[in-house]
């Protein structure tokens, strides 16, 4: 199947949606880590250590979210620049890397938001504990 230059350009509008999302969620967490921290310097409450170990483990994912949907742009440009020159084969090969690597990003995004659900459902345990 042969791909036109704007097929990967229709991952564009979508890229920037899924930054911002990605963006929101980094500055979340930093906020959290920066209460944790207080929080932790004053009371060294085990909730708060179970917590810190939690937010190290998210920024990890958070930011191979992050990398892989650069990578994923950067294939897609690629792409379109192939495409452009007139190397269909090569353009199709990366416009098919572009998306794997978008995928990637979006299941990195999956494992976060099942981690953030569970150091949640941790402050929730404690809560349900006091």
């Amino acid at each position: 199947m042969d791909i036109t230059i704007t097929t990967p350009a229709l991952l564009f509008p979508a890229i920037s949606v899924l930054f911002l999302a990605y963006s929101n969620r980094f500055l979340a967490i930093a906020n959290r880590i920066r209460e944790q921290h207080n929080l932790f310097n004053k009371t060294q409450s085990p909730i708060a250590k179970k917590q810190i170990d939690s937010l190290r483990q998210r920024i990890r994912f958070i930011v191979a979210m992050q990398l892989l949907a650069v990578i994923g742009i950067i294939c897609c440009i690629i792409a379109m620049g192939l495409i452009f020159y007139g190397l269909q084969y090569d353009g199709n090969l990366a416009f098919g890397f572009s998306m794997v690597f978008i995928v990637l990003s979006l299941l990195a995004s999956i494992s976060e938001l099942l981690l953030s659900t569970r150091a949640l459902n941790i402050e929730l345990e404690d809560m349900e504990a006091h």
